[in-house]
Parts: C-alpha cells; sequence; structure tokens
C-alpha cells in the first residue's frame, strides 16, 4: 500500500518501525494546520516556522507514545501548543531585556515604501488583531484558535486540550471580550484574568 494511502495510525507506526518516509508523509499531511494553529498562536510566520518544526522534531522522538486510537492531528497539535507556551515563556524573558537596547538601535527599521492608505490600514489592523491575539494568555488563546482559525468543534477542541466542552465554550467567551477590549485599547498587553 503507498503511504499515501495510510492512515496516520499506520503511518506512525511504521514510523515507529523505522521507515522515516512514513513519517514525513505524516508531517506533509498536518504541517499546514500545525502551521496555521501556531501562526496564529504566536503573531508571526518566522518564529511559527521555527516553532512548527520544532514540534515534529518532538513527535518525531517521541513517536512511540502516540496512542494510534487517537487522532494524530490532536496529538501534533498538543505539541504545538506546548512548543508556544515554551516560546511565549521564553520571549517573555527576552523582552525583559530587550528594554536595555539603545533608542539607536531602531534606526532603518521602518520600511520607507509608500503603499495605498487602504493597504497601511488592512496592514495595520491584521498586525492590531495578531498582536492582540498573541497576547492572550494560552488557557483562552488555545480554544479561540483551536474553534475560531483551525474550525474545530468545541468537542475536538476539548478533547485535544484535556478540558470540558463547557471549559472551551467558556473561554472562547472571554478570549472574544478579551481580543475585543485589546483591539478597542488599541492592543496593550492583556490585563484580564
Amino acid at each position: 500500500m503507498p503511504l499515501s494511502d495510510a492512515d496516520d495510525a499506520d503511518l506512525a507506526r511504521l514510523a515507529l518501525d523505522g521507515q522515516q518516509a512514513a513519517f514525513a508523509a505524516l508531517m506533509q499531511r498536518h504541517r499546514e494546520p500545525v502551521f496555521r494553529l501556531v501562526r496564529s498562536h504566536v503573531g508571526n510566520d518566522d518564529d511559527a516556522l521555527d516553532l512548527v518544526q520544532d514540534s515534529f522534531v518532538a513527535a518525531f522522538a517521541a513517536i512511540d507514545r502516540y496512542d494510534r486510537s487517537r487522532p494524530f492531528r490532536h496529538w501534533i497539535n498538543r505539541i504545538a501548543l506546548n512548543k508556544c507556551r515554551d516560546w511565549g515563556r521564553r520571549r517573555a524573558v527576552r523582552r525583559f531585556f530587550s528594554f536595555a537596547l539603545p533608542l539607536e538601535a531602531a534606526d532603518g527599521v521602518a520600511d520607507r515604501d509608500v503603499i495605498g492608505e487602504a493597504a497601511v490600514d488592512d496592514a495595520r489592523a491584521l498586525r492590531a488583531t495578531s498582536k492582540a491575539l498573541a497576547a492572550l494568555p494560552s488557557g483562552l488563546k488555545a480554544p479561540l484558535i483551536l474553534t475560531a482559525v483551525e474550525g474545530l468543534s468545541q468537542a475536538e477542541a476539548a478533547d485535544m486540550l484535556g478540558i470540558s466542552e463547557k471549559a472551551v465554550e467558556v473561554r472562547v467567551y472571554r478570549a472574544r471580550k478579551a481580543l475585543q477590549a485589546l483591539l478597542s485599547a488599541g492592543g496593550g498587553g492583556y490585563a484580564g484574568r
């Protein structure tokens, strides 16, 4: 049977048996959804690419712990969310030390190309939304991204996050309210509970 016809559980079993092509097929099958999840979580394509790569490396190293009776997508998404949380903690430490940079370090950062006002407004709104989404605590951010961005049902998100469907519903509601407040306030840091 060609690898493209195998289901995720069979590919995981083959990868566990040492067939790297099987894991490559799993990665090919799931990298775009994992990228969308991570990019929504961190708000930056470059960081998202690094985190997706880290997630698949970690998944390959832990393939023996994958429960083949459960969806592979949920397992790899949990790994990716953990990588995002780790990234967020490291970023907070780096942000603390970045305040020591001299102001001259900011020279030349702005793009001097002039583009249409609508494109500028759209780009500004997208940046503000990405920044506000990234500022949410992971307890609120993960359920919102899984349901609103990835299109998972609340039951699927609950299963993936290891919480109840009601908890997902409440957290999505709170995340939407917090996101709305952040966007109204200009995208500053999250101050809610």
